[in-house]
């Protein structure tokens, strides 16, 4: 019996679409790269107590709807920063 991985490797092929590369990363690009995702794990739960610590003391919607997109925009600024620190690790 065919896993999931190999009937979807099968699929691709049949598709015509090329299969995804296995990259094999030495265990100091890997170590870098769990490290750039744990940085950015502990700072999007920083983000995320900050911004629900403003939050409680906001009762105007409208003050409240300012904070929300200022944290979605943070929040993506850290992902985006750590997928192109992550992005240069793989070179």
């Amino acid at each position: 019996m065919k896993s999931a991985y190999e009937a979807a490797l099968e699929r691709l092929d049949a598709q015509g679409i090329e299969r995804p590369r296995e990259e094999s990363l030495t265990d100091e690009v890997k170590a870098k790269i769990a490290d750039a995702r744990s940085k950015a794990v502990a700072r999007l739960a920083e983000l995320e107590i900050l911004h629900r610590d403003r939050l409680r003391g906001m009762y105007d919607p409208v003050e409240r709807e300012k904070e929300e997109e200022e944290y979605r925009a943070e929040r993506s600024r850290v992902e985006a920063s750590r997928d192109r620190e992550i992005a240069k690790i793989r070179g």
